[in-house]
């Protein structure tokens, strides 16, 4: 049984490598901007978070679920795609991008407990028969620590590393130490939630401990 990971999210094939599997990789062709933004307009207000990220989650993996059996001929397996989003005293972000932005957010984070959203697509494939899609959204809360000092923020900042990430920090990398407590999947602030995703399996009919690559082929 193979796994197709539709992300280039170097954190989420990461968690999928701890958790025995070593997936194919593509990466989803779907602006989400704009996706979001007809979504939006057909509605005629903003989406909730839940809603947000499932959106975006399910447009990524149907779009590898069409070509993944172009790029790797007879696959048979499951297409993981997923979406983050964290929302904080009512206000929903994403990426920062920049370090002012990432600053910033560290700011009224700090001693705050916010929720990460994560939007959970899954396509069952196989060569002679259509998709099958499972979806769920997982939530996790995340509280930081009151007494990150400002030169940490700097120092945080300048490594890079909340630039790219949804909140503007990582659990399992630097910003864990800032970090004083999770409730819910941890695995969900990484990136996807691990038992949301075998859920998900089950539920198309694929057993998880299936999914684990060999060791000889890791």
């Amino acid at each position: 049984m193979r796994v197709c990971l539709a992300s280039t999210s170097p954190a989420r094939l990461m968690l999928l490598r701890q958790a025995g599997i070593e997936p194919v990789v593509l990466s989803p062709d779907a602006d989400e901007d704009a996706i979001a933004a007809e979504a939006q307009a057909r509605r005629g207000a903003a989406l909730a978070p839940d809603e947000l990220v499932l959106l975006l989650a399910r447009a990524k993996a149907a779009d590898v679920a069409r070509r993944v059996g172009e790029e790797h001929p007879g696959f048979d397996g499951i297409v993981i795609g997923g979406d983050s989003m964290f929302a904080l005293d009512g206000q929903v972000y994403g990426k920062p991008y920049t370090p002012e932005a990432a600053r910033a957010r560290w700011e009224r984070m700090r001693g705050a407990t916010g929720v990460l959203h994560s939007g959970h697509s899954v396509f069952r494939v196989r060569p002679d028969a259509d998709p099958v899609e499972a979806t769920a959204v997982a939530e996790a809360s995340v509280t930081f620590a009151a007494d990150v000092s400002d030169a940490e923020i700097d120092a945080y900042v300048a490594t890079g590393e909340p630039l790219l990430v949804a909140g503007a920090f990582t659990v399992d990398s630097l910003g864990g130490a800032f970090i004083t407590r999770v409730e819910g999947d941890p695995s969900t602030v990484v990136g996807m939630s691990l038992s949301t995703l075998r859920a998900l399996a089950a539920e198309l009919g694929v057993t998880w401990t299936d999914l684990w690559t060999p060791r000889s082929q890791r």
